[in-house]
């Protein structure tokens, strides 16, 4: 079975750390591109960040930038997101998606992609900041 699966989320207060992870399964995911999508209660999803398959380049949304970090390990088959310094307003729900038949920079990918449309969809993660 093709899936991805995020976890790692939880209730932080403001200033608070969490490590995101996404697990792909049925598929290489060195072959494919990451994006970290967020969805906030009432707001559509935006994307947060991008990871290239291939050399590894990043881009981040300005929201999140420095803050922030996308990685993968390929012989995990896992992307991760470390968020840190992590605000009320990063409350949401984190999906990481996967996408192999696109031959984009990072910053096209992030910013002018249509993620909706990517391969594979994870079932979401959860995170609170919140006092």
């Amino acid at each position: 079975q093709l899936q991805l699966v995020e976890s790692g989320g939880g209730l932080v207060q403001p200033g608070g750390t969490l490590r995101l992870s996404c697990v792909a399964s049925g598929f290489p995911l060195d072959r494919y591109d990451i994006v970290w999508v967020r969805q906030a209660p009432g707001k559509v999803r935006d994307w947060v960040s991008c990871i290239h398959h291939s050399d590894g380049s990043t881009y981040y949304a300005d929201s999140v930038k420095g803050r922030f970090t996308i990685s993968r390990d390929n012989a995990k088959n896992t992307a991760y997101l470390q968020v840190n310094i992590l605000k009320p307003e990063d409350t949401g729900v984190y999906y990481c998606a996967a996408e192999g038949r696109l031959s984009l920079t990072v910053q096209v990918m992030c910013t002018m992609t249509d993620h909706r449309y990517f391969e594979h969809w994870g079932q979401g993660t959860l995170v609170s900041v919140s006092q």
